[in-house]
């Protein structure tokens, strides 16, 4: 194992740092906006990206990079719904992902207002529906921004951190344990299982105002109406 471990970041770490570092940040761009990101595994190449890390000014330009693509990602789909939401809701793909998606997604913003923004991007199907959403809503786009920033800072950090500091840690790891392969694997499923679990804790929690019928006193309505200009 400890072998097959050192040869998957040896692997990685040929590649070029910044192709590896540009088709992260592109992943991620296509994953946040257009609805792609309901089909490509964004998160999954920027853990693999971030294996490769091989030292701290890589791993803050892997950062930066995811970052600002995710930006990028969610403000096209803020503007494609801001221009062209309704005819992309009504197209194949739109009619694809269902309505009943589509309402749930007006539903969560309508009651949680920015605080759907930001926990959007932790949440399956929906992390590619809000931004489209919200352009539609005639949220301010200044808000928007407010409110994802931090979410993709935080998303980001998450990935980027914990799998760029395993594997920069593996061969002081592999010297001092025989098992360091097993627990490098055990460390990114660990990683990985935390964040399945964690999505689906989310959701439990959100789902309520995302469902259509909520009492008044858990409708979680946002001070922050989704309509301010």
């Amino acid at each position: 194992m400890n072998d097959f471990v050192l040869w998957a970041i040896e692997m990685v770490q040929s590649v070029d740092p910044v192709l590896r570092t540009v088709l992260a940040g592109v992943a991620v761009m296509l994953e946040t906006s257009i609805l792609i990101g309901l089909i490509v595994p964004g998160d999954t190449i920027v853990l693999v990206a971030s294996i490769g890390v091989t030292s701290w000014v890589e791993g803050i330009a892997l950062g930066v990079t995811v970052i600002v693509g995710a930006l990028i990602g969610e403000s096209i789909g803020f503007w494609l719904g801001r221009w062209a939401g309704p005819h992309i809701r009504h197209s194949w793909l739109g009619r694809r992902i269902g309505e009943d998606h589509w309402l749930r997604a007006e539903r969560y913003l309508l009651r949680r207002g920015g605080v759907a923004i930001f926990l959007s991007r932790f949440l399956p199907v929906l992390h590619s529906l809000v931004p489209l959403t919200v352009g539609m809503s005639g949220y301010a786009y200044r808000r928007f921004i407010a409110w994802t920033l931090p979410a993709c800072v935080l998303w980001t950090s998450i990935y980027v951190g914990v799998a760029a500091t395993a594997a920069g840690n593996y061969d002081e790891l592999a010297s001092r344990v025989h098992n360091a392969g097993y627990i490098f694997v055990a460390i990114i499923i660990a990683l990985l299982i935390a964040v399945v679990i964690g999505k689906k804790v989310l959701s439990r929690v959100e789902a309520r105002h995302m469902a259509r019928d909520v009492d008044a006193n858990g409708s979680g309505s946002s001070s922050e109406p989704p309509t301010e200009p």
